[in-house]
């Protein structure tokens, strides 16, 4: 299986303060990689740099077999005050492609509805974001990321707080993502969920720790 992406000697930093420290991995195409390690240790930095949203200060990243991603963040970083539907959130995810201030069009729609349904969360459709519990909330985001139509797929602790339906729900639903053909890396510290995954990348204190696979 070739590499998705392939980071040689990565450095990022917030601020004065270096996250991660020269990281040499790669992220095999078309399989499920969970990023682990505790609090602080770098893995939503980590997504933030494959996703390139988060420049590295030194080293190179280099996507061999995926050409755009989706970054689907947790629930938390969203605010409440937010004004919006959840139509509207998902929808957002179509911006990749219309860009943000053209009308959808009626495939835009139909991409909308059917992330939703595979969600759950259709008939949640005109709700305020703020007003959702936190798994349907999760669930909207990664309806979001979905309709981006990725080929890579980044997601920060997808199922944490979750109940087990949920997190149930979620797992199917990257596997449908991974045999599509889709490159899934995952941010968690679920060792449940890293357990299933194809390959593993574990981090201590922004630093690479172990990479295993199966």
């Amino acid at each position: 299986m070739p590499n998705a992406i392939e980071l040689n000697e990565v450095s990022a930093r917030h601020g004065a303060a270096t996250v991660l420290h020269r990281l040499t991995a790669s992220i095999p195409a078309q399989q499920v990689t969970a990023v682990t390690g505790h609090n602080g240790s770098g893995k939503s930095t980590l997504l933030g740099v494959l996703s390139g949203v988060h420049p590295p200060s030194t080293g190179s990243v280099r996507r061999t077999h995926a050409s755009r991603a989706s970054l689907v963040v947790q629930r938390s970083e969203v605010p409440d005050a937010l004004p919006i539907t959840v139509w509207q959130v998902v929808a957002m995810g179509r911006w990749a492609h219309r860009g943000a201030w053209r009308r959808l069009t009626g495939d835009d729609r139909s991409i909308v509805r059917r992330c939703m349904e595979r969600l759950g969360v259709a008939a949640l459709a005109d709700r305020r974001l703020s007003t959702l519990s936190g798994g349907q909330r999760q669930r909207v985001l990664l309806a979001q990321g979905l309709a981006q139509q990725s080929d890579l797929l980044l997601l920060d602790e997808p199922a944490t707080g979750l109940d087990d339906e949920a997190k149930a729900q979620i797992s199917a639903l990257l596997a449908e993502e991974r045999a599509r053909g889709v490159t899934v890396v995952l941010a968690t510290h679920d060792l449940e969920d890293a357990a299933g995954a194809d390959h593993r990348i574990r981090l201590a204190n922004g630093r690479l720790l172990t990479v295993e696979a199966p």
